[in-house]
Order: C-alpha cells, then sequence, then structure tokens
C-alpha cells in the first residue's frame, strides 16, 4: 500500500485516540460506586486502546518519513504505557490477572483474537544492526571456549571437483554453441525477408501468420498454466494464495529498504544559521525577561533575590517556578480563605446546641467509591495529540516524493539547544549586574552570595548515603566487552532460541468461564498466558519511556506442569525484545563464582552487563529449589539458597531506567516456602497444560513442521482427545520420535497412521487431576489468591445479609 493509506490510517487514529482521552476526562476521574460499571468501563477502553495500539504500530511500521514515524513512536509509548495502567486498575479491582470480557466483546462487535497484545516491531528493527553484531560476537566466544557446536565443513572429493569442472565446462561450449546458432538463424531471416519484400505478401500467408502467432501464444499460456500447476501438486512451489502473501512481504520488504535509505541520510543542521539569524533576539529577550523577573521581587519583598547557582540551570529555574506575584496572589487568597474558614467554624460552633460523641477508635468512614488513579502518559498523548495537530493534521503530502525531512521542525528542536546555549552567556552578564545592583541599592557585597551558596552545597550533602554492596563498582578497571565475555565463557550468558511469542500455539476456550461461576478462581487458557508475557515481560522491556513511567514490574514467575513451554516463553521474551539471556539456574551455578563474595562478584558483574547493554533477561529455572524446605544439603543447594537471601538486594538495584527482568520458571512451586517465594516475584503467572482445540493445532503443526503428511489415515480428532492431560513437550517429543529420518523415507510408500503416535505418547506419564488441583490450591496461598478469595468471600456475605433482610421484610 501507498504511504497515503498509512498516514491516513494515522489520521483516523489519531480521532480515535482524541475521542478516548475526552471519554476518559468525562468518565474516568468520576469517583464511581458500582464495581460492575467500573470494570466494563475499564475493559472497554482495554479493547479500545487495544485497538488504536494496532493500527498505530502498522502506521509506525510502513511509513518512512522519519519525523512522521517519530510523532507516531511517542503516541505509540503513551498508548502502551496507558493499556499497562489500565491492566493494572483492572487487577486491583478483579482481584485476578485474567478477566471476564465476552460480554463486552460482543457489545464491541468484536473477536477474542482482538484482545491479543501486538508486539511492536521496531523493538528490534531500530537496534538491528546492534543486535546482530553482539550476536556474532556472542557465537566467537562460544566457539573458541568449545561452548557451541560448529557445522562441519566437508571437504570436496577429486571426482566431485572433476563433476562441477565438467558442469562449467559443458556450460561453457553450450553458450557458444547457442550464440553461434542466433547468429545463423538471424542470418537467414534477413535473406528471407529480404525475398519477400521482392516477390510481394499474399493474404493467405498472413492469415497464416497471425494463426501461427496467436496459437503458440495460447498453447504457451496453456503450457504455463500446467508447469504451475503440477509444481504446487509436487510441492515446489506455493498455491496462489501463498504467493499473494509473499507478494505482501515482498512489498514490506521494500519498505524496510525505503526506511533503511532514508535513515541513512544525514539530517540537516540549522544551528548556525539559528545563531547568525536569531541569537540576538534571543539573547535581547532573555535579558528583559530576567531583568523585568528581578525588579517585580524587588518591588514586593524589597530586596534583589540571589542568583540561582549554574547547577539548578541559572535563570532557567526562574521560569521553571512561579512568578513572585503569583506566589503573593497565592498566599493573600489562602490567608483569606483561612480567615473565612475560622468565621464560619465560629458561627457553626455558637448555632450547635450539642455536643456529639466522638467515634469509636478503629472505626473509620471508608469510601468505597472508585476513582482512576494518576496517569503518567495521558500527558504524553494530550502532547502528541496537540503536536499532530499543530504539525501534521492539515500537511500535503502530496509533493513530498522523497519523505525528507522537514527543516522547520528540525529548527523547532534546534531552536530550545541555541537557547540554552545563548542562556549560559546571559546568566554570566545578568549576574554581573545583579551584584552592581546590589552593592548600589542594598550595599551587598558578592561574599554573602558566595556563602550561601557554599551553604546550599553543604546542606545538600549532610552525610554519607550507604551504597549497597551490590550498588558499588567492583570491576572498576574492567570494560564491559571483558565482563560479557567472562560471563559468556563461564556458561552463565547463554544464546537466546531463535523463538516468537505466537510460535506458543493456542487457542481461547468459549468455555473457560464455567469454573469461575461454579466459585473457583480458573488457570489462564493459553491466549491469556501471551498476553500476560507481553504485558508484564516484552512491552516494558522493548521500550525506554514506557519502562520509565508504567507500573513497574522487575519480576516474574512462570509457573505450571514440565512441558508446558516455560522455557520457551523466556526465549519468546528475549527475542521479541532483542535482551541478553543469563541463566542463574543452580545446576547452572555449581561450582562457579563459590562463597558469598564469588556470588556477589556474580551478580554485580550480570547487573553491570545487563543495564549496559540493556534490555537483559535474568533467568532461574527450578526457583522451588532456592525457597525448598528443610536444611540444605550439598554445594548445590547451598548456592540455591545463598542466591535467595541476595534476590531482593538484586532487585532493589535496579532502578526504572534499568531495563533488566528477573523471569523464574518451576514445575514444583508447593515444594518451597511460599513467603519469601512470592516476596520476590512480583507477577506470578500460572501456564497451564493444552485443551482440546490447542491439541488439534499442535498435532498439526508440529507433524507437516518435521515433514511429516497428512492423510485421511491420520485423525487429528482422536490424537487430539487421547492426548488429554499431555503437556506441549509431550506432543512434540512423540512427533520427533516417531517421524525419524527412515520414517520420513519410508512415508511415499507407507502413510502415517494414528496408532504410531499414540504408541509412543503413551511412554510418557500425563499431568493428572490431582497435580492441577494442586496447583489452583497453591495459587490460592499467593497474595493475588488470597485478595480473590477475600473478595469472593465479601461478596458471598453481602448477598447472604441481602437474603435476610428481605426476609424480614
Amino acid at each position: 500500500m501507498s504511504q497515503a493509506t498509512y498516514v491516513k490510517l494515522w489520521a483516523d487514529t489519531q480521532r480515535e485516540l482524541d475521542i478516548m482521552l475526552q471519554r476518559e476526562k468525562e468518565e474516568f476521574f468520576q469517583p464511581v460506586e458500582d464495581r460492575e460499571k467500573v470494570m466494563k468501563m475499564l475493559a472497554t477502553a482495554y479493547i479500545q486502546y487495544l485497538e488504536i495500539f494496532r493500527k498505530l504500530e502498522e502506521a509506525h511500521d510502513h511509513l518512512i518519513h522519519q519525523q512522521k514515524r517519530a510523532a507516531v513512536r511517542q503516541v505509540l509509548d503513551g498508548v502502551i504505557g496507558r493499556i499497562l495502567e489500565i491492566k493494572k486498575e483492572m487487577v486491583a479491582l478483579e482481584k485476578s490477572e485474567c478477566h471476564h470480557m465476552d460480554d463486552i466483546l460482543m457489545d464491541l462487535q468484536r473477536v477474542p483474537e482482538d484482545i491479543d497484545i501486538p508486539i511492536p516491531k521496531y523493538f528490534i528493527k531500530e537496534n538491528l544492526s546492534i543486535l546482530q553484531d553482539r550476536e556474532k560476537f556472542l557465537d566467537e566466544i562460544l566457539l573458541n571456549a568449545g561452548l557451541l557446536e560448529q557445522e562441519p565443513v566437508t571437504a570436496m572429493t577429486l571426482e566431485e571437483g572433476i563433476k562441477v569442472v565438467q558442469v562449467a565446462e559443458r556450460a561453457r561450449q553450450g553458450r557458444a554453441r547457442a550464440a553461434f546458432m542466433k547468429r545463423i538463424y538471424l542470418e537467414e531471416k534477413r535473406q528471407s525477408q529480404k525475398e519477400a519484400q521482392e516477390m510481394g505478401k499474399n493474404p493467405d500467408d498472413a492469415a497464416t501468420c497471425i494463426q501461427k502467432v496467436w496459437r503458440g501464444y495460447r498453447q504457451r499460456k496453456e503450457t504455463e498454466k500446467l508447469r504451475e500447476e503440477e509444481m504446487v501438486f509436487l510441492g515446489m512451489s506455493l498455491p496462489p494464495d501463498l504467493e499473494a502473501m509473499s507478494s505482501l512481504q515482498i512489498g514490506a520488504g521494500k519498505a524496510n529498504v525505503l526506511q533503511g535509505e532514508v535513515q541513512e541520510r544525514e539530517e540537516p543542521s540549522f544551528r548556525q544559521e539559528l545563531r547568525q539569524t536569531e541569537g540576538s533576539h534571543i539573547k535581547e529577550t532573555l535579558q528583559d525577561q530576567i531583568s523585568q523577573c528581578f525588579i517585580e521581587c524587588w518591588h514586593i519583598t524589597g530586596r534583589f533575590p540571589d542568583y540561582p547557582p549554574e547547577n539548578t540551570g541559572g535563570s532557567k529555574a526562574i521560569f521553571i517556578e512561579k512568578h513572585p506575584e503569583q506566589v503573593a496572589e497565592e498566599l493573600a487568597a489562602k490567608r483569606e480563605a483561612e480567615k473565612k474558614e475560622k468565621e464560619k467554624n465560629g458561627k457553626e460552633e455558637k448555632e450547635r446546641p450539642a455536643v456529639k460523641k466522638p467515634p469509636k477508635v478503629g472505626k473509620q468512614i471508608v469510601d468505597e467509591s472508585w476513582k482512576m488513579g494518576p496517569s503518567n502518559f495521558l500527558s504524553i498523548l494530550e502532547e502528541g495529540s496537540s503536536q499532530y495537530k499543530v504539525f501534521w493534521e492539515n500537511r500535503d503530502n502530496r509533493s513530498d516524493f522523497l519523505q525528507d525531512h522537514d527543516p522547520e521542525l528540525i529548527k523547532e528542536g534546534e531552536r530550545e539547544e541555541v537557547e540554552d546555549e545563548i542562556r549560559v552567556q546571559v546568566d554570566e552578564v545578568v549576574q554581573e549586574k545583579l551584584l552592581k545592583l546590589k552593592q548600589a541599592v542594598d550595599g551587598e557585597t558578592g561574599a554573602r552570595q558566595s556563602k550561601a551558596g557554599k551553604g546550599e552545597k553543604g546542606n545538600k550533602a549532610p552525610g554519607k548515603r550507604r551504597i549497597p554492596e551490590l550498588e558499588r563498582d567492583h570491576t572498576p578497571d574492567r570494560t564491559i566487552d571483558s565482563l560479557y565475555q567472562e560471563l559468556a565463557e563461564a556458561g552463565l550468558l547463554i544464546k537466546v532460541k531463535n523463538v516468537n511469542l505466537s510460535d506458543y500455539i493456542g487457542y481461547y476456550d468459549c468455555l473457560r468461564n464455567i469454573p469461575r461461576q461454579a466459585g473457583a478462581q480458573p488457570m489462564p487458557s493459553i491466549p491469556e498466558v501471551r498476553q500476560l508475557v507481553a504485558l508484564y515481560g516484552i512491552l516494558p522491556l522493548g521500550s525506554q519511556t514506557v519502562h520509565e513511567n508504567a507500573p513497574l514490574v522487575k519480576s516474574l514467575l512462570l509457573a505450571g506442569p514440565a512441558g508446558v513451554g516455560k522455557k520457551m516463553l523466556v526465549h519468546a521474551i528475549c527475542t521479541e525484545t532483542g535482551a541478553n539471556l543469563f541463566n542463574l539456574t543452580p545446576s547452572n551455578i555449581v561450582g562457579k563464582y563459590p562463597g558469598r563474595d564469588g556470588l556477589l562478584m556474580m551478580l554485580h558483574m550480570i547487573l553491570k552487563v545487563g543495564k549496559e547493554l540493556q534490555p537483559s533477561v535474568v533467568w532461574i529455572g527450578g526457583t522451588e529449589r532456592l525457597y525448598s524446605k528443610g536444611t540444605p544439603k550439598g554445594d548445590e543447594e547451598m548456592n540455591a539458597k545463598r542466591l535467595a537471601r541476595m534476590l531482593p538486594p538484586f532487585l532493589r538495584a535496579l532502578k526504572p531506567k534499568d531495563r533488566v527482568l528477573l523471569v523464574g520458571t518451576t514445575a514444583r512451586p508447593f515444594d518451597a516456602n511460599l513467603g519469601p517465594f512470592c516476596k520476590v516475584f512480583q507477577k506470578i503467572i500460572l501456564v497451564p497444560k493444552p485443551d482440546y482445540l490447542t491439541r488439534c493445532a499442535l498435532w498439526k503443526h508440529y507433524i507437516l513442521q518435521s515433514g511429516g503428511a497428512l492423510t485421511k489415515l491420520v485423525n487429528l480428532n482422536c490424537l487430539a482427545h487421547v492426548s488429554d492431560g499431555f503437556t506441549q513437550g509431550h506432543i512434540v517429543d512423540t512427533v520427533q520420535n516417531v517421524l525419524s529420518e527412515l520414517r520420513l523415507l519410508q512415508m511415499p510408500r507407507k502413510p502415517l497412521r494414528t496408532a504410531e503416535f499414540v504408541t509412543s505418547l503413551a511412554r510418557h506419564d500425563p499431568v493428572y487431576k490431582e497435580e492441577e488441583e494442586t496447583f489452583q490450591a497453591w495459587y490460592a496461598k499467593t497474595p493475588l489468591g488470597k485478595a480473590w478469595s477475600a473478595a469472593l468471600a465479601a461478596k458471598e456475605a453481602e448477598k447472604e445479609k441481602g437474603k435476610k433482610g428481605k426476609g424480614k421484610k
């Protein structure tokens, strides 16, 4: 599609966003008592913001103009952050990570797939060259350390070499022979044309020539069509519908190439031009503003103020704060309001006939009405909307064929930088003038100001703050590359498997809300697991703006039976964000960095490298061993216990600007002490076994992926029913065992049968209902599970109270 299409998509989405912001101002910031109404409002806003997010991401991915992409990117980050804030409110309101939104989806005429979280492509595209260089560097380190197997390069035999030379020589002779025959053909054709011109043309010969050309054309078309059908039948070519998809991908590839070409163009600079044309005007304006502010302050307070020191921003600090007149007006208004309040209270005390008894201690009036919390992203969205209206809404894009930079926008950004440079010069001049005025009017000298400056500095640092051990720099003389190499050689920094979140296959189950109606908190479905991993793991790690301003999630726990894909989700987080992956599984750190000091150094190196080369993911597999019950036995358990004690200070060392996420995976969370376990991991996601629809899709996907062919002899419905209780890992292992190299060679003569997969599947142990109930019982003891149970008990108590009240009537 053309650039005009995506500009129109951006414009339409911006209008939808403006409507959403207006609705938020009207609805969200008013107290509401009905919790169901609040949940409906939040869920509706959540779905609509997701739709805006999807459209903005598409526009940002296909637009070529860099300044337009920057404007869309600002709004896109704001929308992502707002979605995370609304999700936090929904979790706090329902006390659950899973929400029933089927009714709202029907009202909005949406399908369940519309609430899937899209992953922005700019997470990877904007840092693609850096990530590729880092991957090559890691491969070299692992190869040199012997931790990565290199594909063997087989040498060519003498017979193969002779065959290659023969093929090349025969091709050369064929081309020479073809050129010789072409010359003979052209010579004969010229001779025949000369003879035809001399003898004249016959109408019958002309008709025969036309028929010959047409029949040849029609036959070539039919032959080409038959050849295409044969190639599709043999599996050597794509069907027409898939060919259309590939053409779209080619178009997207061309757009990516154009984006790269536009990015490579150097953005022109207008700083020198601005200094020459507007520098004197900016200088005069700043001097007048600063002088006027000091004169107004002298009129109000009777003396000139001290000039703000350079470390606080100089004269810029004057305009950040309020003007003296504004401060005086606010103080006067405040005193007047206090005076009126006292007079009113005095009258009320006289009119009051009797003093009421004070309420009992401990009984407080609780405001049960809901009100939306403050947002860090609404201001970003409003600013992006206003910039769109000023710069882009009425812009004529028809003549911008090169998609080049807009000079006025560049000047607007550089004007502030030029103003800051001139402000430094103005501060020096005005500071001298202020000192002379003080000497002339107040009789002050510069000594008092300098002492005051010293006093301010002394007040700022009354005492040295104790720096935690993990935040100290234990390796000041080492480079990041050397630390990176050491961690990779130690096996703590591992290579990420190329797995996308969409590869975690799963479908929505229409019956998933029946357990909730029965009073039990259900486990999330696989699509909901994908959503939670994207919301808490991928989106904050991918964007610096989102991570700094959104609700901060430092740690995430994936709990579920063995084989449900927890490790795959960890690799998917790293793949979608381009993050480094550090492996701190207890079995992986045995014998590495022994003792407390060694563990401290290891965590310090991971923190230093992870923060410098962010985003980063720190993965701990088998986390239940860190918090296992009973005394530790052996070095592995001792190291695990020691690591568990170091994790809270490790998390405290992570600030909002650090895109580092701690991810734990466990197959037996009920073997760990729940208290410290839940203190370390902020978010806990239960990963379920696959349902019927998912099992059908898994069998089909992995059989085709492994090279198998589906015939009527393979009953996918039967396989899905038989594999009830088995995990994704069991299905993958079964398919790989059945479809060996020998079996793939036999497949044309001996097609696959359902019984082959059933026999191999029977060797695995399924996830029994008792284990699933154990997971649910464990989750009910977590903080969120307890809150959900308490809310459910309170709701039941209200119902009972209502029934009793009706009975009395």
